[in-house]
């Protein structure tokens, strides 16, 4: 084989493991470059004020983004790590290492999108190519029983077609060794890091995740945002959660493990959506409110409900809830305050750490009842049976 240099774009793909864009690059080429490049767009204020990376979520990626580069370096490679505009930063990389190739993951969202057509129209210049491959979702989009532009809008449809007449393809092999260019310059990694915390972060950290949900006795807690904040930035595939759990589905974990299956599923759903929409998580056809006090209010858990309240300073301390929670929290701000069920959707993109722009915009869609999915939209009753329920406790 003659001398080839691929250089690897990581996103949100930070893993070694069942990683088509690193096997096919280690693969095809003699030396390979991962390049890890902090995006300034992704850390300034959004349109209603909230940051796009909240302190929570940007300590989560820059540990993850490090646990990567242990990683690698394990593997005899490592991890360039810059800050800065890809588009800038990936073409001189190209021309200073003789790079032929450049791969990384497709993304669905428009900022997403856009930032790839940059690299790509700056790689014409240096007349080389951006290779793109598919790889976050569980259910392989070629493998689908229909084209893109035919998905059913309706999840319980699109559920039953892809379990009945599709498959979910095996892992990749472990990689065992990565061959970096002679004279490949080290980078300083940005950000200071305690390097005995990256055992919570990571590949390890998920497969523990994972083993961690299966070992749970409590059927009724919901564990599939246990791993959305290691598959939100790609530290494991939703092909390698699918594998792992079903191999260990018993009688007895069935119903947990089908609960997990779901949230799997629906993440799938939301990005075929994007793909078929685009765009269409990330607006309203409403006139929708958008009162500053009653939002801040929200924001800081001083409004007049108790569990709304609790309910953020969760999200704020931790960025995590469950998708039990974060549906209270929803239909409180949408039905109770009446706002704009955008704004909620964007202070949600700036602290919850498994933030993914499908998944995120495509759940608020919903219980906003301006989803795709019609019989899965919520409306004004959903909260009101709720007030109910609460109301006959008390």
């Amino acid at each position: 084989m003659s001398r080839k240099v691929i250089l690897v774009w990581f996103r949100n793909d930070l893993r070694t493991s069942d990683n088509e864009v690193l096997f096919s690059a280690v693969e095809k080429s003699t030396f390979v470059i991962p390049v890890y490049i902090f995006d300034p767009r992704y850390y300034t204020e959004g349109k209603y004020g909230f940051s796009n990376t909240g302190d929570l979520r940007q300590q989560y990626i820059v540990h993850s983004v490090a646990a990567l580069k242990d990683k690698l370096q394990k593997l005899g490679g490592d991890l360039l790590t810059f800050e800065g505009y890809p588009e800038e930063i990936i073409p001189q990389l190209v021309q200073k290492y003789e790079v032929d190739e450049v791969y990384h993951h497709r993304e669905v969202a428009r900022r997403e999108t856009r930032i790839s057509e940059l690299v790509e129209e700056s790689l014409w210049q240096v007349k080389r190519n951006l290779k793109h491959f598919i790889g976050h979702t569980m259910y392989h989009k070629e493998d689908l029983p229909f084209p893109i532009k035919d998905i059913p809008n309706d999840f319980n449809t699109f559920k039953k077609k892809t379990a009945k007449e599709s498959f979910v393809r095996a892992c990749l092999p472990d990689l065992e060794q990565i061959s970096l260019p002679p004279h490949l310059e080290k980078t300083d990694f940005p950000f200071e890091i305690d390097t005995n915390s990256l055992v919570n972060y990571g590949e390890w950290a998920a497969q523990n995740a994972l083993e961690t949900i299966l070992s749970n006795t409590d059927n009724k807690r919901d564990l599939y945002t246990t791993i959305s904040p290691f598959l939100a930035l790609g530290v494991l595939s939703a092909t390698q959660a699918f594998h792992f759990i079903q191999s260990k589905i018993t009688a007895q974990n069935k119903k947990k493990i089908n609960f997990i299956l779901d949230g799997l599923l629906w993440r799938d759903y939301y990005r075929f959506m994007l793909k078929k929409f685009p765009n269409c998580y990330f607006k309203s056809s409403n006139a929708l409110n958008n009162d500053s006090q009653i939002v801040q209010s929200f924001i800081e858990g001083n409004s007049d409900d108790g569990e709304s309240n609790a309910l953020v300073q969760k999200l704020n301390e931790r960025g995590e809830l469950t998708r039990a929670e974060r549906e209270y929290l929803a239909l409180y701000f949408i039905y109770e305050l009446n706002q704009n069920w955008l704004i909620g959707a964007s202070y949600f993109e700036q602290q919850l750490i498994d933030y993914a722009p499908a998944t995120i915009y495509g759940f608020w869609a919903h219980v906003a009842g301006e989803g795709t999915s019609v019989k899965n939209n919520r409306s004004k009753a959903d909260w009101e049976r709720i007030k109910k329920s609460k109301e006959q406790v008390v």
